[in-house]
């Protein structure tokens, strides 16, 4: 999946800062800075990320169900409470 373009990586900014809740010591400048880098990184990085899943899912996932797996993974990491599942209760 290539980099976004500037309207997505504009509307994730602003999703970004409507979603989250905990202080914050930097500017909205400085956080679009880092949504861009990040999404810079993605888009470095695939190719790695996909050398590290194992076969068979790596030749047979699509790339979006690599990426959903990678948010998941990225989410879950976060807290439970961002990724909650049926098992946590």
């Amino acid at each position: 999946m290539a980099a976004m373009d500037e309207t997505n990586r504009r509307r994730t900014w602003l999703r970004w800062m409507r979603d989250n809740a905990e202080p914050v010591a930097f500017t909205k400048a400085d956080l679009r800075a880092a949504l861009d880098a990040c999404d810079d990184w993605i888009d470095a990085n695939q190719a790695s990320f996909n050398s590290a899943l194992p076969q068979p899912f790596r030749s047979s996932a699509t790339a979006a169900q690599k990426t959903l797996l990678f948010c998941y993974v990225a989410m879950r990491r976060r807290g439970a409470a961002m990724l909650r599942v049926e098992e946590d209760d």
